[in-house]
Order: structure tokens, then sequence, then C-alpha cells
């Protein structure tokens, strides 16, 4: 940037350079928003792969009258709310629904309303 700004180099010049950076650099990264890499992403899938697969093959060789064991989650992945957010999130929507409902029953039935 320097040296764009000090007439070294030109406009195109940077374009292309930036345009060269590594897509698992540290500008990708920031840009990204979280420090996975290529690598990672690809591990994960992996990971949840062999866990269904290891899932399927416990299921296929269990006894007939044994339950089938459900498909484990996911591996956590950048940009997917964690457990805790989930639950906030599961929370909140509870609360607005329930209060969607008392409002409903409110108007219907004005005798059901609850009072507070």
């Amino acid at each position: 940037m320097e040296e764009y700004w000090q007439g070294k180099i030109t406009l195109r010049k940077l374009r292309v350079m930036v345009e060269g950076l590594p897509p698992d650099g540290a500008v990708a990264r920031a840009a990204a928003g979280h420090h996975w890499q290529h690598t990672e992403f690809m591990l994960a899938d992996l990971l949840d792969l062999m866990a269904r697969l290891l899932t399927d093959f416990r299921n296929a060789n269990r006894p007939e009258k044994a339950a089938p064991q459900p498909y484990p989650e996911p591996v956590w992945r950048p940009g997917q709310p964690s457990e805790k957010q989930r639950k906030r999130q599961a929370r909140k929507e509870h609360a607005e629904a329930r209060a969607g409902y008392q409002r409903i029953v409110a108007l219907a039935t004005p005798q059901h309303a609850e009072k507070g």
C-alpha cells in the first residue's frame, strides 16, 4: 500500500498483487471472520462422514430388538452458532411464541386472558 501512495506502483499493479494473495492467507482469514483454512473444513467433513459410517455400521450389526442409534451432531464449523447460542435462541423463540399465543387468546376470549 505504501508504494501505491508514494506513486511507485500503479493501481493496476496493486490490484494484481491483492488478487494474487493466497486464499488461506491472513487477509482472507480476516475477511472471512475466522481462522479455519480449507484443510480444517475438509477434516471436519471427514470426521462427520466417519461418525455417520460408524453409526451405520453399528445400526446394521445391532440386535434386532435394540433401538437404532441416532446420527451424531455434525462438528461445529465457523459461522454456525454454538450450543449455548442455539439454546438461547430457542428460549427466545419459545417466549415470543408464547406471548403471541397469549395475545391471540386475549383477543378471542378475554375471559381466558392471563392477568398479569
